[in-house]
């Protein structure tokens, strides 16, 4: 991750939006994180039974070591500090400077004081920007104690139990409905083994009844074509109340224009734009579509709570990860790198070529296209920097400065360009070259690939999926959609049932759709409050609580985005935090939005415990429980399965529902 040569803190801006400090990580004191444990760790605290792919276990198993990765351990402890850094520095003073030695004075800086451009050589042998701990020419990767975020928390006990039970191997079909039909699931789930729940469970946010009909009405095939053709799917009614948001389609020019105003509203744009996003997960029929906005938002990661995001992140969340996210992933890194949210973000507003500042070069090169071990290094890094300086952020726009570009010859992963201009359109053109290449490389491919296979497919992926789609990439040059064809046309995709576990997020989203709970508000309810609808408030309120789990979209602080293995999240308090929401949102107790009663969620509940159960939970998760986990579930009641209820369970409805959304069946995916 980008950790040199940090440019100078920029003040607060004294209006603000609403007096709250900015989150901003890239302004904390430094502070590294360890990403993997390999120092003696104090034990796992005891829990709930942990709910695995097998599902129920006694406790939430820990790595070697004895605890699981905690992002917000400080690594204060003694010793060499292990992984990436929380956040980056922030360091006071006027311009940022080379870790190991300036350029202040080389030929091409010296030119910026005359009228002629003298270019320089950034391929030289001369090393300039070495370090001990950094040195000039080594691959990041051999600097590092991991590889990668994923694999890094993957590399625990719990890791390797997960890759024991993963499918080797497989194979691709002429179609995802072929693939299903031919697929042998083989893997230990809970999960049944149906098809279209997998798929419902995957391509969605959380499969409901409606999504479950029409995937059997339509076949996987047509439904499939359907999802990655969301602009001819309508607009739910939910879609059509994000215009009570009043920020969500003001321009960067009218955010900035009308700061004091949407200010004094209690408006905060940064905030609506993740109620929005909340708004869509949940209520959206664009779900394969969602799915993949939030896979490109944790991938090319620009965090909602940045210092400026309140102004640029809504832009970006619009014109770069919507617009291209079942598009072409190289388009939508060019356009990231022109756009504010990221220039500001990772501070290449600052970075000029006789005070190069590296963060948005390195993050391009180790989270947006290659990967850490992408076989890059740092000298590429310094190259790619160089060659980057003159693009930064104007009076809310993008501009680019030709007076502050470097001119000269540079040399990245094979790359090679002239770069003997500072004329803007030769400039830029360079630059864009460069990022096409990286966006095209093999090792974006794979690392795509693999980040993809992860987030569909399974925490430790078969390396013969990975292979297959890197492949897909590089034939069609990025395009994501037939990435997603070649993923469920994959016996691998359908082999995985239960191998994937919902992060806390998408556990709360999966539980509002599984309660089919409604956006309009409940008969009677008080606004008390002209500043937000009822729907506006709603939102929030479970924004908010997504805050408390520890997740929320575009929430991480960091540019590597959230990690996508369930032994990141195991965390016995969150789990216990989601399952009262599931109590809350049972009980009504949310009169912002509309909720089915818990005795109406069956139409035509049985008569016995066991067959109401059983109706219930194929309401709720889409199948039956195992004869474990019902029989839990009645002990919770204190009925037998013969004994006679009535449609509120005698009482207990609400309870057993609760416990059904406590079980293995919905927090596997």
């Amino acid at each position: 991750m980008a950790n040199q040569n940090v440019p100078p803190h920029r003040p607060w801006d004294d209006r603000g939006w609403d007096g709250r400090p900015h989150p901003d990580a890239y302004h904390e004191q430094y502070r590294p994180t360890p990403y993997a444990y390999d120092a003696p760790q104090s034990p796992a605290p005891q829990g709930p039974q942990w709910v695995g792919p097998a599902g129920f276990g006694t406790t939430a198993p820990a790595p070697a070591g004895g605890r699981l990765p905690n992002l917000d351990d400080d690594g204060d402890e003694p010793g060499p500090k292990l992984g990436r850094r929380k956040a980056l520095a922030a360091f006071g003073g006027t311009a940022a400077v080379f870790a190991g030695g300036a350029l202040a004075m080389s030929p091409q800086v010296r030119g910026l004081f005359g009228d002629d451009v003298v270019a320089g050589d950034a391929t030289g042998t001369e090393v300039t920007d070495g370090t001990a701990a950094r040195p000039s020419g080594q691959q990041p990767s051999t600097v590092r104690t991991y590889t990668e975020q994923n694999e890094s928390y993957m590399g625990s006990r719990a890791g390797e139990a997960l890759k024991k039970n993963n499918p080797a191997g497989g194979r691709v079909f002429s179609g995802p409905a072929a693939a299903a039909a031919e697929t042998k699931v083989t893997v230990k789930t809970v999960l049944a083994k149906e098809p279209v729940l997998h798929l419902a469970r995957r391509a969605t946010f959380g499969a409901t009844p409606k999504v479950l009909a029409d995937i059997k009405e339509q076949g996987i095939d047509a439904w499939l074509r359907r999802q990655l053709d969301p602009d001819k799917i309508a607009p739910t009614k939910a879609e059509l109340r994000l215009a009570e948001l009043p920020t969500l389609k003001l321009s960067t020019e009218q955010l900035r224009e009308q700061r004091d105003q949407l200010n004094e509203r209690g408006a905060q744009p940064e905030r609506e734009m993740v109620d929005a996003t909340i708004a869509r997960q949940i209520w959206s029929d664009r779900q394969l579509y969602e799915v993949m906005v939030d896979f490109w938002n944790d991938f090319l990661h620009v965090a909602a709570d940045f210092d400026g995001g309140e102004v640029y992140r809504n832009s970006f969340d619009r014109d770069v990860v919507r617009k291209h996210a079942l598009g072409s992933y190289p388009e939508m890194l060019l356009a990231a790198n022109k756009h504010p949210a990221l220039l500001l973000y990772l501070n290449q507003n600052e970075s000029r070529a006789d005070a190069v500042n590296e963060n948005l070069a390195r993050e391009n090169l180790e989270l947006y296209s290659v990967g850490v071990d992408g076989g890059y290094t740092e000298k590429d890094v310094r190259q790619a920097a160089l060659l980057q300086t003159g693009r930064g952020v104007q009076d809310g726009k993008y501009v680019f400065r030709a007076q502050r570009h470097y001119v000269g010859r540079v040399k990245i992963l094979g790359f090679t360009h002239a770069n003997n201009s500072n004329d803007p359109k030769k400039a830029e053109a360079a630059i864009d070259a460069y990022l096409t290449y990286i966006a095209l490389h093999p090792s974006t491919a794979k690392y795509v690939a693999q980040s993809l296979a992860t987030r569909f497919v399974s925490d430790t992926p078969p390396k013969s999926l990975v292979d297959r789609l890197a492949k897909t990439y590089l034939a069609n040059k990025g395009l994501v959609k037939p990435l997603l064809m070649t993923l469920f046309s994959s016996s691998e995709f359908w082999a995985a049932v239960g191998q994937k576990v919902r992060r806390p997020m998408e556990y709360l989203v999966a539980t509002y759709r599984a309660l089919g709970v409604s956006p309009d508000a409940a008969p009677g309810h008080d606004n008390g409050d002209n500043r937000r609808t009822p729907f506006g408030r709603g939102l929030r309120q479970i924004h908010d609580k997504m805050r408390e789990l520890g997740q929320y979209p575009m929430g991480q602080p960091t540019p590597d985005g959230y990690p996508d293995v369930y032994v990141a999240w195991t965390s016995a308090g969150t789990m216990v935090n989601g399952w009262n929401e599931a109590g809350e949102l049972l009980a009504a107790r949310r009169t912002v939005f509309t909720f089915t009663k818990p005795e109406k969620l069956v139409a035509r509940p049985p008569a016995t415990a066991g067959a109401y159960v059983d109706a219930l939970a194929v309401r709720l998760v889409g199948q039956k429980l195992s004869a474990k986990e019902k029989a839990l579930i009645l002990g919770i009641a204190g009925v037998s399965a013969g004994a006679r209820v009535d449609a509120t369970f005698n009482g207990a409805a609400a309870a057993v529902a609760r416990a059904i959304l406590a079980s293995p069946q919905h927090h596997l995916r």
